[in-house]
């Protein structure tokens, strides 16, 4: 649309020739409708506004009723909404294996570990306290099972007593377990046997019992009614039987281990050297003071008192290779031959 101008020329047209060309260049490119009542926000804006409680200006609009929320803003909405739950659940879970790493740091510290010494000591005590257990349970299996039970009995030291004898005192059932024989028993068993001295015991593992005698050896002989008994250096009567070559023969009113006299006698027999006790047919102690020994072949030594035994022992071997028959060691300090 044309019109005059003030000085006759043609008036533009405010559209302009693109305006024109536009209006006939095709059908126009559909648009969506937009809903003026709902103003396009972006998420950041919405989020913003949200976190940082921000208000609009002033205005005309401030005083206007709450606006109705459209689809888009409640899908906008809910997914801010989900975002912020999925962002708190994974600082959560952040911070939760945070403290863990800190926790297993704080384990593993070497300034916070326990002292070298200390686990030593808890290693050496529990290796002690399965060792312990251990020797318990095999003690336990030893004691009451016949893994290692006195199969065989073995007795040393027999000279005059019959080894059926010593069984029989002993008294150990075959198959018994070895820690369940008492030993000192069996000792103070075998003990009683007249002839035995002493009696030891052992346990030889893995199925053995061991008895080890040692007789008692004859001194002096005492005629008796019953026949003669024995006496060995205690004094002890501890067989009744035919005396053995070359045994002197104690003349004493109450021989025993317990009589003075006797005790006196059989030290000065014990002091004698072997070839001069050899000489001795009888040993007369009627009391301490006044014991004889009377030789083989007649021949008397008074020996007195038995003080200074040793030394009466002594001088009596060198009297005797002198001619006499009497010889005086009562004195030791002056001994005589008559």
């Amino acid at each position: 649309m044309t019109g005059t101008g003030p000085h006759g020329d043609p008036a533009e047209d405010p559209a302009g020739p693109d305006d024109t060309a536009a209006e006939t260049d095709g059908p126009a490119e559909p648009t969506e409708p937009v809903d003026a009542s709902e103003p396009e926000m972006t998420d950041t804006t919405e989020t913003t506004a949200q976190t940082t409680g921000a208000t609009a200006a002033p205005g005309p609009e401030a005083d206007a009723p709450e606006e109705f929320e459209g689809p888009r803003r409640r899908a906008r909405r809910e997914r801010a909404e989900r975002r912020a739950a999925r962002d708190r659940a994974m600082a959560i879970e952040q911070a939760r294996r945070e403290a863990k790493r800190r926790a297993v740091a704080g384990a593993l510290d070497p300034t916070k570990s326990v002292p070298r010494n200390t686990i030593r000591g808890l290693k050496v005590l529990m290796w002690s306290a399965l060792v312990s257990v251990l020797a318990v349970a095999l003690g336990l299996l030893l004691y009451f099972t016949p893994i290692m039970s006195a199969r065989n009995v073995e007795v040393s030291g027999l000279a005059e007593i019959p080894q059926e004898e010593v069984l029989t005192a002993a008294a150990v059932a075959p198959g018994t377990p070895l820690l369940q024989v008492d030993t000192d028993a069996v000792a103070e068993r075998v003990a009683t046997i007249r002839r035995v001295a002493t009696a030891r015991v052992q346990r030889e593992y893995p199925s053995t019992l061991k008895i080890s005698i040692v007789e008692r050896v004859p001194v002096v002989v005492k005629d008796y009614p019953d026949g003669p008994h024995l006496f060995d250096r205690d004094g002890v009567d501890f067989a009744t039987g035919p005396a053995p070559l070359a045994l002197p023969y104690l003349d004493a009113d109450n021989p025993g281990p317990n009589d003075p006299a006797t005790r006196a006698a059989l030290d000065v027999m014990m002091a004698l050297p072997p070839d001069v006790a050899a000489q001795v047919g009888r040993i007369a102690a009627p009391s301490v003071a006044s014991i004889t020994l009377t030789l083989i072949d007649g021949r008397v030594v008074v020996w007195g008192t038995d003080d200074r035994t040793q030394e009466k022992a002594l001088k009596l071997a060198a009297l005797l290779t002198q001619p006499g028959t009497t010889y005086d060691v009562s004195s030791p300090d002056l001994p005589t031959v008559k």
